[in-house]
């Protein structure tokens, strides 16, 4: 914004020389490219350019590689006095977790679109999810140095699925001959369209009617966000407003959250087209840390406490956003600081919200600040005196510093709100490839857990499979990968077993008997039972009805346990029977041989005759699903659902709970029961059918029949193993 000069607000004592902001974009959109330029263009020299480029080559000579495994990146630099934290994200959606922590650490964001690719689904829901907590924003349309590249269109797709409000601040124009540029120069110039209207040969090769439009079309989507109700009527009046007039409205808007400015960049390294635009306009119309509200707080047993001033010289509020494990010097850690100063070699409160149920432990102790950096690059890191309020900085070794963590004073310790986190929803088992690798899963995992808080660990008891609840297949590879490049941990992923049940087709009579003689005292026990299947969800039931003392009554608790513990291993499958009544009706008994044991093994075996005269039935777990699409996706998802098996009970518009999304695509909630086997792969199908633009939430039900034919194979291929 070379409208007019850059200056520093008021506020500048108090941190608003910094400016925090994320980075977000599908693959390949060229963020990664973008912040290095900004971050070389701000230092404005050639030793800058190649530290960048050197850290750019050095992390990953294969793109395809660094782009699956790219992680939520700082980088620090300087222009015109302010300090620019840019936080680059990966671009896939199987790494939300990152995504989340950057929209948490930032005050605004930049979403960087390709002029090639467009707008993915899931760059839309982060638009979407942006607009509703208001964050300020915007566009940066990349790879116009490409023949294919078209910035007219890829405006009108911007303008048209992120809504009102998106308009250019410059306008790209060609060179008189843009196929074959001299040596330097570059294909495109940027109209300023705040700027005075120009005059001569060069406005006239990017046509003067679509440079008066375009401006035209700004000042009137400025005059329509301003506080000022008498500009429309000056505007309409043919009145010249100043540059400075609708420069500080829009800035305004912006910092709002309602105006959403675009400037076209190149940035490939030798053309820097709209890289210096977009570094003014990152300390002209983005907010300062102490205009973003902060989180709300609350000590850690729960109980309120005072909102953190924001003040440097008040209390520590800091959080950790990124933890990642380097292994030469340990966890590293990624920290916002809210409020107060973080200073080396200082003691600190960590308190964790804890996910238990995610293989997070809740956590709440002291620990002591190690060296304080500034992410200079991806490779290069600045030791610093301290990190004040509003500031981003990485911190080495506090060893037991999660992703979400709170970092505050020890004598009045306080927790921040923790941000949203979607469930992980595709299940991946593995197994350790060695005994070696098996001994050092668990200390693996956790590690890899406190970094990543988007994957849980599940050792499910009923399977007996370790289970990694991921967000994607990528997210999945890419833990895998660490597990064995980080950690030395060679895993196998292995079929997801789903946990079933068994039951009763009718009732019948079973007959248990244990009578063993070999030397000394023997063993003897005979048990009569009747079983009988119970309605669904009505549980397991045992009933004496012996009379005439044919079991002794000291020996009535052991078949009972007997029949409990062969309810858990099942008869035919090796699942749990359920819906199940046993009633003891006869039995014999010997007055020597007898045993608590003896009658133990006879209520198993008499149960398990029991069971199979009744005839077996397979159930399997069936999932109430959840699924928030777009209209436009209703009908593949609905006929997908009635292709797994699964019943459509509800299909409503979102309206009142969720307002329509912003660009005009209005969303619908698709209810439906659906057998857990058919979901094992959901997480990845949804994204295909609705372009990535479809989330779903799903949660346990009941048990129903697994139909014959599928029951049959089942059963068939466990008989195998």
């Amino acid at each position: 914004m070379k409208s007019a000069p850059c200056e520093v607000r008021p506020d500048h004592q108090r941190g608003a020389d910094v400016r925090n902001i994320v980075l977000v974009g599908h693959t390949g959109a060229g963020k990664t490219t973008l912040a290095e330029c900004l971050l070389a263009t701000a230092d404005g020299g050639e030793a800058a350019h190649g530290r960048a480029a050197n850290a750019r080559h050095a992390e990953h000579d294969d793109t395809e590689s660094r782009q699956r495994t790219l992680n939520l990146t700082a980088l620090s630099t300087m222009h015109r006095g302010l300090r620019i934290n840019l936080l680059d994200t990966p671009g896939l959606a199987d790494f939300i977790g990152d995504l989340r922590a950057g929209l948490r650490g930032a005050d605004a964001a930049l979403f960087v679109v390709s002029a090639l690719d467009g707008v993915d689904g899931f760059t839309r829901l982060l638009w979407d999810e942006c607009a509703a907590a208001a964050t300020p924003r915007a566009i940066a349309i990349t790879k116009l140095d490409r023949p294919q590249a078209d910035f007219a269109s890829t405006l009108t797709v911007c303008q048209e699925v992120f809504g009102a409000g998106v308009l250019p601040l410059y306008l790209p124009v060609g060179r008189p001959r843009p196929d074959e540029p001299g040596p330097g120069e570059q294909r495109y110039r940027l109209v300023d369209l705040l700027a005075p209207a120009e005059s001569g040969p060069a406005s006239q090769h990017g046509g003067p009617g679509a440079v008066a439009a375009a401006r035209d079309a700004l000042i009137e989507g400025i005059i329509a966000e301003s506080e000022d109700e008498s500009l429309l009527d000056r505007y309409l009046a043919g009145e010249r407003l100043s540059t400075k007039l609708l420069l500080d409205d829009l800035e305004t808007a912006v910092a709002r959250g309602r105006f959403h400015p675009v400037v076209a960049t190149v940035g490939n390294g030798t053309d820097t087209l709209g890289v210096t635009e977009l570094l003014d306009l990152f300390a002209r119309a983005f907010p300062s840390p102490f205009e973003h509200p902060l989180p709300a707080t609350s000590r850690p047993d729960g109980s309120p406490c005072p909102l953190p001033s924001g003040d440097p010289d008040g209390p520590l509020a800091a959080e950790v956003i990124k933890t990642t494990t380097d292994p030469y010097v340990g966890r590293i850690c990624l920290i916002r600081v809210f409020s107060g100063t973080l200073r080396p070699d200082t003691p600190v409160h960590v308190a964790g919200h804890g996910r238990a149920d995610r293989g997070h432990p809740d956590h709440d102790e002291d620990a002591k600040i190690g060296t304080i950096s500034r992410p200079l690059g991806r490779a290069m890191q600045q030791t610093v005196e301290m990190c004040r309020a509003g500031d981003i900085c990485t911190v080495s070794k506090i060893m037991t510093a999660e992703a979400g963590d709170t970092l505050s004073s020890p004598d009045g310790p306080i927790m921040l709100e923790a941000w949203s986190m979607p469930e992980p929803q595709l299940p991946v088992a593995i197994r350790a490839r060695t005994k070696s690798a098996e001994d050092k899963l668990s200390t693996a995992l956790a590690r890899l857990t406190a970094e990543d808080p988007s994957v849980t660990v599940e050792h499910s008891g009923e399977t007996g499979q370790l289970v990694l609840w991921c967000m994607g297949e990528a997210h999945s590879d890419v833990i895998i990968e660490r597990l064995g490049n980080r950690y030395g941990v060679d895993v196998d992923r292995v079929p997801v077993q789903v946990p079933m049940r068994e039951t009763l087709r009718g009732p019948a009579r079973g007959t248990g008997r244990h009578v063993k003689q070999s030397g000394g005292h023997g063993q003897y026990a005979i048990c009569h039972i009747e079983v009988e299947p119970l309605p669904p969800g009505f549980g397991r039931e045992f009933r004496d009805e012996v009379v005439g003392g044919a079991v002794p009554r000291q020996f009535i608790p052991s078949v009972e346990k007997g029949v409990w513990r062969q309810f858990d291993l099942g008869v035919a499958a090796g699942f749990p029977l359920v819906d199940i009544r046993v009633r003891l009706v006869d039995g014999k008994a010997h007055s020597v041989d007898s045993s608590d044991v003896a009658f133990q093994a006879a209520g198993a075996l008499a149960l398990k005759n029991a069971a199979r005269s009744a005839g077996i039935v397979l159930l399997e777990p069936v999932l109430a699903v959840c699924v928030l699409t777009p209209d436009a996706h209703v009908g593949p998802v609905t006929s997908d659902l009635a292709a797994r098996r699964g019943r459509v009970v509800g299909i409503e518009p979102v309206g009142a709970t969720v307002p329509a999304d912003p660009g005009g695509r209005n969303r619908t909630v698709i209810r439906a029961e659906v057998p857990e086997t058919e979901m094992l792969r959901y997480a990845v199908d949804i994204r295909s059918l609705t372009q990535g633009t479809g989330t779903f939430s799903r949660s346990h039900v009941r048990y129903e029949p697994l139909p014959e034919h599928l029951a049959a194979t089942y059963l068939t291929a466990r008989t195998a193993e």
